[in-house]
């Protein structure tokens, strides 16, 4: 026999029954949970674990883009005392302090700023394995040092020379550390690299409707 349906009254009388056992919720929680579209514990417990991780993606930010973030000054101070915090089990309950602390922020400027970080350490990641690929390249032998010149001219050659032979007549013992001509020579083809970049960004945009 299908069942009929709920008269208005009685809808009204759960409604009442329902704000009695919630009086804190919010008026459009409580109209949620009663009609059946509110998110599910499953659902709130996911909710909670994304705004946890991306409050410690946040509170991994250096200071100077810390400082640069629109955030309640309880979330910055959630956010220095967890870097302060020293052992396991405090910075998991500082954590999760934290992430109960995200939900009075917007995530979308907060996963925008954590986003840039990334891609910008990313970048500095790739130049700094690029640097040490040419280094080695230039120690290993002489035909690098052609390569390099062709892609890095502005390059001090005479510099560059002395500094490669200087660290090729380094002999190193099993466990010592590499000495001041091969630190020499990494920091001035990370100098070399680093310029090159710079000069290419600074370059003014071409117009390919102007050919010669």
């Amino acid at each position: 026999m299908p069942r009929e349906p709920k008269h208005a009254s009685n809808r009204q009388a759960e409604a009442e029954a329902f704000d009695a056992e919630t009086p804190d919720l919010p008026v459009s929680k409580r109209q949620a949970a009663i009609d059946g579209s509110a998110p599910s514990r499953n659902e709130l417990k996911k909710q909670m674990q994304d705004l946890q991780e991306l409050g410690e993606a946040v509170a991994a930010l250096p200071v100077d883009r810390l400082d640069k973030l629109k955030i309640d000054e309880r979330l910055r101070d959630a956010i220095d005392e967890l870097r302060r915090t020293r052992s396991f089990e405090g910075k998991r309950r500082q954590l999760q302090y934290i992430g109960k602390l995200m939900k009075a922020e917007d995530p979308a400027p907060l996963r925008e700023a954590v986003a840039s970080y990334r891609v910008g350490s990313a970048t500095d990641t790739l130049a700094l394995h690029q640097a040490e690929y040419w280094r080695d390249q230039l120690l290993a032998g002489d035909d690098a040092l052609q390569q390099w010149v062709e892609a890095y001219p502005a390059t001090d050659i005479q510099q560059l020379r002395s500094l490669v032979r200087s660290a090729r007549k380094e002999k190193l013992e099993p466990g010592e550390r590499h000495g001041r001509a091969y630190r020499d020579l990494f920091r001035l083809v990370k100098e070399q690299m680093q310029g090159a970049a710079g000069a290419d960004d600074d370059a003014p945009p071409t117009d390919p409707s102007h050919d010669d």
